[in-house]
Formats: C-alpha cells, structure tokens, sequence
C-alpha cells in the first residue's frame, strides 16, 4: 500500500526561502531513493508564510526509515503551524 503525506506548512515570517534551502537535502536524499516516488516542498502562490508538502512513498517502512535518518537541519523550528495528513492508497 503507497503512502501520500500531503499539507500546508506555515512559517514564520519571512523565513519561506530559508526553509525551502533547508529542505533541499532531504528532497534530494528522498528523491534518490527507489521507494520515495515523488517528494516536494514548494511556496504557496498566495501567502508569502506557507509551503505546500506533496509526497509518495511506495510503502510505510520506506517512509519511517527515511523520517528517523534524514537529515536533521532543524527547519521545522521555522514552521509555526502545520497540517499534513498520511494517507494509503492502493498503487
């Protein structure tokens, strides 16, 4: 069963291009991997303090693995709010 992890994040201001540049490492880590399918970060168009979240991972442990040894650049001290949800979905 594929796993979505899809949301909005929202920063503090003024801080969404610091936040992209240190999400760079783990798009690029995941990206690599056979089992992440899709991973990205990108601005919201609207609102300067939010980034939108989109991720496909074939599997749940693939998922977990990478969560619990990617790299730790502290950039979720910049969100100040968040809303992503898990979802499974037959691939």
């Amino acid at each position: 069963m594929a796993i979505i992890v899809a949301g909005k994040l929202t920063l503090k201001r003024g801080t969404r291009e610091e936040f992209i540049k240190k999400s760079l490492e783990a798009v690029s880590q995941a990206r690599m991997l056979d089992a992440c399918k899709d991973f990205s970060v990108s601005p919201d168009p609207l609102d300067e303090n939010r980034v939108n979240i989109f991720e496909k991972w074939i599997a749940r442990g693939p998922l977990d693995e990478f969560r619990n040894s990617g790299p730790d650049n502290d950039s979720f001290s910049l969100v100040e709010d968040f809303d992503v949800k898990e979802y499974e979905i037959n691939s």
